[in-house]
């Protein structure tokens, strides 16, 4: 393992995609990145550009054309399954952006790929990764705050998902796009499976965007039961506008923990008018900058370790499932027990 570094294909040049790929070329010491994918060509030129590597149009011409190990999937959801299977079966490992499917079938088909070839899967819930959250779940794991009892995670985002994820027909929209690591942080903190799902949703933001996509929301409310007793919550919103909003508390037994804050700084503002004012994370990207690098660390030191990945495609699947039994619970207006049939 020592000195080693892994080959790795990024495949997607979009927002993801980019961040993927500036850590993997210039942050991460075990990687080694040999190539950008995206069907837009002038997308995928102009970041392979950037960082001194070749560029494809699809992942099979990557495959014929470059040497590497791993790719990371960072292309709509409704391309993953086809993209990691295709990957697992010409033995590279793989890294998938969240959410992990759009069924539950497509995510059980890369997780048998994966087993079937021997390969790595880890889905991409950097939340984990945040230096906060994992000292606040080693403190719960010790049992600083006993046992948790509830757990609330809020999501919220500044502006509104890709015109894709939007639509029924090819996304399950925000509640999955912007609220899946809401549903992994409440199954991580509490160490428990969903029992239940019971979720209210509405376009209370954009009434306009429901015109177009019927079944559209943009806020959400989910209460959920774990098998073992515990209670989760999830308040997710967007687009909120003020800024990037990711919050967690954790109630036990015995204390209390939260973890972030809506404020991106602890710089204050103190004007002559009296008002006081700072600044929020203006996105993703600035709130979990040092978790997208620990994440892809975290995979390639699976593959060269040969173990397995931190988050794996069980964990995306069970978040999968909780998140399509909340879109179920919205549509059909009441609690819906897991698994899902």
């Amino acid at each position: 393992m020592s000195g080693r570094r892994v080959r790795v294909c990024v495949v997607g040049a979009g927002r993801t995609g980019r961040v993927h790929a500036t850590n993997l070329s210039t942050r991460i010491t075990v990687a080694e990145l040999i190539g950008v994918v995206d069907q837009v060509a002038e997308a995928a030129k102009a970041l392979a550009s950037e960082l001194g590597v070749n560029h494809y149009a699809s992942l099979s011409e990557a495959m014929k054309k470059g040497d590497f190990e791993a790719v990371f999937i960072t292309t709509p959801t409704p391309t993953h399954r086809d993209l990691a299977v295709e990957a697992a079966e010409a033995g590279k490992h793989v890294f998938c952006e969240k959410p992990m499917a759009l069924t539950l079938g497509e995510a059980d088909e890369m997780i048998s790929a994966a087993r079937k070839n021997d390969v790595k899967l880890q889905i991409g819930f950097m939340r984990r990764f945040d230096p906060e959250f994992r000292k606040a779940k080693e403190l719960i794991d010790q049992g600083a705050i006993g046992k948790p009892v509830l757990v609330k995670s809020v999501g919220r985002g500044p502006g509104l998902p890709p015109r894709w994820a939007l639509d029924p027909k090819t996304g399950l929209g925000m509640v999955a796009e912007v609220n899946s690591h809401d549903f992994d942080s409440l199954r991580w903190f509490m160490n428990d499976d969903f029992k239940t799902i019971y979720a209210e949703a509405a376009a209370l933001l954009r009434p306009d965007v429901a015109e177009e996509f019927p079944g559209f929301h943009d806020v959400v409310a989910v209460t959920a039961r774990f098998k073992k007793g515990g209670i989760g919550l999830l308040d997710g919103g967007c687009p909120v506008g003020y800024g990037y909003d990711a919050r967690l508390e954790i109630l036990g037994t015995e204390g209390l923990l939260t973890i972030g804050e809506v404020k991106g700084t602890s710089m204050l503002i103190c004007h002559a008018d009296k008002k006081i004012t700072t600044e929020p994370f203006s996105s993703w990207r600035d709130r979990f900058k040092e978790a997208y690098v620990a994440e892809a660390e975290s995979f390639l030191k699976a593959i060269l370790g040969d173990r397995d990945p931190e988050v794996t495609g069980e964990d995306g699947r069970k978040t999968l499932e909780a998140t399509l039994a909340a879109i179920r619970s919205i549509k059909e207006h009441r609690p819906i027990e897991l698994p899902l049939r």
